[in-house]
């Protein structure tokens, strides 16, 4: 399970990007570069980390799922996510 401080901190990034969307489109709109330099580092959506859902983990996420990939391996044996089998050959 990833820290507490560092979820904590991906949702407060996540938000300040929500609240500043607006305005960072209407600057690039004008091309105004140097009022996106005035906005907060955070209000970038580059800058929020897709994370886990389940344990928190940032590496190894997989999208179309949104957990890492030990939690979906977990969640895949347990028949918990539909239409995921196991592979033999």
């Amino acid at each position: 399970m990833a820290k507490t401080s560092w979820l904590e901190r991906n949702k407060k990034k996540a938000l300040t990007v929500k609240k500043y969307a607006a305005l960072r489109a209407e600057l690039k709109a004008k091309k105004d570069y140097a009022g996106l330099t005035k906005l907060p580092k955070n209000a970038s959506p580059v800058r929020v980390v897709n994370r886990c859902k389940i344990s928190g983990r940032r590496r190894a996420y997989i999208r179309k799922y949104g957990v890492s990939r030990l939690t979906f391996r977990e969640l895949a044996l347990n028949g918990l996510i539909p239409g995921v089998t196991k592979s033999s050959w």
